[in-house]
């Protein structure tokens, strides 16, 4: 018998191109709806973006596996998760590399957040309060950066706080009436370079 996490994975992700076992595995084993609240957690598989708490919203199941997808994290490195929210996506994360410190900047969800990971024994995440667009310097550099947030330029801070072959995926607005570009950055030798992956829709990311 297949729990709704597994098929979630048969049915909104394999189809629509996540095509790493990984992620997949990873997506399988997370149990989104502990990350809800009560009243939301028969929605829990929906295909779509879910309210949260402090006007912030929990991604679409196919967009953060396509997110993590696209930034490869590894069994031995180090992530960074710019907008904690729920703490779902930082789950996903934990179980791809070896550590994993997410931002958020409403002290609230960041409790609640890290009461549910410690709870569901996601013990290699670490929450912090702060303003993600100034990355969290401390235990940088960072291998991996996932920004859950629609970005209007991508913030210096992060980029300096790239390690070398680090990867980051963001959302960029372009224009006020357009969706915003999804981006692949990557910093090599020094240089950091970007492709575009697909239009997203995110809460805009707070600065200050």
């Amino acid at each position: 018998m297949s729990t709704p996490a597994e098929r979630m994975v048969a049915e909104q992700l394999r189809p629509h191109g996540v095509t790493d076992e990984r992620v997949l595995q990873a997506m399988a084993s997370v149990p989104r709806e502990e990350f809800l609240a009560p009243r939301m957690r028969r929605h829990a598989y929906e295909d779509r973006a879910l309210a949260i708490e402090c006007g912030q919203t929990i991604s679409q199941p196919l967009v953060v596996a396509l997110m993590v997808q696209a930034a490869a994290p590894q069994a031995d490195e180090l992530a960074l998760e710019v907008g904690t929210g729920s703490g779902y996506a930082a789950a996903v994360l934990s179980r791809l590399c070896r550590r994993v410190i997410t931002i958020e900047r409403e002290p609230a969800l960041a409790e609640h957040a890290s009461e549910t990971l410690r709870r569901l024994g996601f013990d290699n995440v670490e929450v912090a309060v702060g303003d993600g667009s100034e990355g969290w310097p401390p235990s940088a550099p960072y291998h991996v950066i996932l920004v859950a947030a629609a970005a209007s330029g991508v913030p210096q801070a992060l980029t300096d706080q790239l390690a070398d072959g680090g990867r980051m995926v963001i959302p960029v607005s372009v224009g006020p009436d357009e969706p915003q570009d999804l981006r692949l950055y990557v910093r090599r030798a020094g240089e950091v370079t970007y492709r575009s992956l697909f239009p997203v829709l995110f809460v805009p990311l707070r600065t200050g």
